[in-house]
């Protein structure tokens, strides 16, 4: 025999001063969101079948679907999808159901939301889809149910980012693997001109530069700056990327707008421990920045002196 378990909004709503019973002046539809909110499905189903308006949303727009999405409360998801809640319904910010349910992990609602017709190219303002957040936030299982339910690994957020860069911003080797083999653009453009090599070999992300490169990136692709994912990675101070890169060939003589090498950022930023590396694989001292300073001379300017002593007799 099932036993009925007391409902806890009555005990919510009197710690926070709102009256335990229902009455006629009482806001339902925000009575339901709280209900929905905490997974109190005998309560939703109480205000539902008082005439609560299943799709009202608060002052921001956030429905009770919504909140019981955020909250992880799948059943409570489950009745209010079967009492008609809008699966689609969006916030003022642009955000659906299922792009909260990406961002907090939620695998199984991410499922039951689809399953029920959650549209998965909706948009945030912000031009984050579902596919983009769980790509950031490195959910694996989520990304492969959303890319195998039709997301686009193609779409970018107002960045120009896409589900790849996100990915590869965070360090997410296995997600970025998922992506490529996909068909998600290895050389797509963010704003700035940045590809997803580009981003993870600044923030210093071996697992993903490598997983990039063993799946045929540009090495030596230029962001607006001309700037390429070695000069990242060694302005940034990233060492083992850098080595990595140099490993697969990257050309430490490419200048950037401002004829900056790879080994004039080591100098400037003073992360002079890349220099040997640098000039090991090629680099090229004599090289000249468009004002006509050489490494040597950049040091020097930048009061680098161990710099100057690493350069002498290059």
């Amino acid at each position: 025999m099932r036993t009925r378990t007391l409902s806890a909004l009555p005990l919510l709503l009197a710690l926070i001063g709102a009256p335990a019973t229902v009455s006629a002046a009482t806001d339902l539809g925000k009575e339901l969101r709280l209900a929905a909110a905490i997974g109190d499905v005998e309560s939703v189903e109480q205000m539902l079948d008082q005439g609560a308006d299943i799709n009202a949303g608060n002052q921001f727009g956030k429905t009770a679907l919504m909140m019981a999405v955020e909250g992880d409360n799948l059943e409570a998801v489950a009745a209010l999808l079967a009492r008609g809640a809008d699966v689609n319904a969006r916030t003022v910010a642009g955000c659906s159901a299922l792009t909260f349910a990406a961002e907090n992990g939620h695998i199984g609602i991410t499922a039951l939301l689809i399953e029920r017709g959650a549209n998965v190219h909706d948009r945030t303002r912000a031009g984050w889809d579902s596919l983009m957040i769980a790509s950031r936030y490195g959910i694996t299982d989520m990304v492969e149910q959303l890319l195998y339910r039709g997301a686009d690994p193609k779409a970018s957020d107002k960045d120009g980012r896409t589900a790849l860069m996100q990915a590869a911003d965070k360090g997410h080797a296995e997600v970025v693997e998922l992506l490529v083999k996909s068909d998600a653009d290895k050389e797509a453009r963010d704003k700035q001109g940045a590809t997803a090599l580009i981003i993870a070999a600044g923030q210093g992300h071996t697992k993903v530069v490598e997983a990039l490169l063993e799946h045929g990136a540009d090495i030596n692709a230029k962001d607006d700056q001309g700037a390429t994912a070695l000069i990242w990675a060694v302005g940034e101070g990233r060492s083992e990327a850098v080595d990595l890169l140099l490993k697969h060939g990257a050309d430490p003589n490419i200048q950037d707008t401002d004829g900056v090498t790879a080994l004039m950022e080591a100098v400037s930023t003073k992360h002079n421990a890349l220099i040997g590396p640098l000039i090991d694989h090629g680099a090229d001292p004599a090289l000249e920045d468009s004002k006509g300073r050489t490494a040597t001379k950049l040091a020097q300017q930048k009061g680098n002196d161990e710099a100057v002593g690493l350069l002498a007799g290059r």
